[in-house]
């Protein structure tokens, strides 16, 4: 399969700007979707911000972030977005049901050699694929954030995948200056396997007095070498979506060793979700 030349991104969140931002910046032509024209809006300006500064770090011209953002076509209508493009990556909010009707939906609108990709960090490609009639076209390819700036992208086959969707979501992501890992389709995939248990076992260390926040995080950057500290990445993250995929991981696998911590659940009830909310293990400035 050649590399697609227009791409749509579904849904202008977080992930989904990032990825429409190094698309775009590597040439390609985006079609990014969302219901919500004021979330297109923020996408655009976000992206913009970004570009803005990859210029003051000397990295791309202003004549490279004018051509980038001509090539990021908003919509809010799915099926005209969608139309003549040969690749889709889904990048809406991390609800099972959501990501299942929006795959039937792609199934549904695109033609059958189109590729459907998902952003998803923790739920099965499997069950994703299972909605659509092209199982060995449906992948996992699942950014991280912010997207601009990280490496890694992981490559989730589910159990139909074919060796040329692989190999596809391979080339495009070097295409786009990452690093393809393979990975098969289990709960939280590896990277989310390894990394919330250890997030929520530095919560349980809050919730039972062992140490503040700052001197958790101060301990695993100081000592274990980590740019940031579980507690300031679970904020980056989000505490609502560290939640949702520690529950994922513990009803996939059914081991205790996966259980929430009670604080975070709490934390999460009570609307603490973070960067976004301004107030998470930290509290944040949002207008910064």
């Amino acid at each position: 399969m050649a590399l697609p030349e227009s791409i749509a991104v579904v849904g202008a969140g977080t992930m989904g700007n990032g990825i429409a931002h190094v698309l775009a910046l590597h040439g390609f032509t985006v079609h990014l979707v969302d219901i919500s024209p004021q979330v297109l809006e923020r996408a655009l300006a976000t992206i913009g911000r970004n570009l803005d500064r990859q210029i003051r770090k000397g990295l791309i011209t202003e004549a490279e972030k004018t051509a980038t953002l001509g090539r990021i076509r908003p919509y809010t209508d799915l099926a005209a977005a969608l139309s003549g493009v040969a690749f889709v990556i889904e990048a809406v909010p991390e609800q099972v049901e959501l990501k299942l009707d929006m795959f039937r939906r792609f199934d549904a609108l695109t033609a059958p050699e189109v590729v459907l990709a998902s952003n998803t960090s923790s739920i099965s490609i499997t069950r994703l694929a299972s909605v659509t009639n092209r199982a060995e076209r449906v992948i996992g390819m699942h950014f991280f954030n912010p997207v601009p700036v990280m490496a890694l992208v992981e490559v989730v086959s589910g159990m139909e995948t074919s060796e040329e969707t692989v190999c596809l979501v391979e080339e495009l992501a070097r295409a786009l200056e990452k690093t393809p890992v393979r990975v098969r389709d289990f709960p939280g995939f590896v990277s989310n396997r390894v990394l919330m248990p250890m997030i929520n076992e530095a919560i349980w260390c809050l919730y039972e007095g062992v140490a503040t926040p700052e001197a958790i995080d101060q301990v695993m950057r100081l000592g274990m070498n980590h740019p940031m500290g579980p507690l300031r990445l679970a904020d980056l993250i989000g505490l609502d979506v560290c939640l949702h995929i520690l529950n994922v991981l513990y009803e996939g696998f059914r081991d205790p060793k996966y259980r929430p911590c009670p604080l975070l659940v709490k934390m999460v009830e009570a609307g603490r979700l973070g960067e976004k909310t301004g107030r998470g293990f930290y509290e944040y400035n949002q207008h910064q």
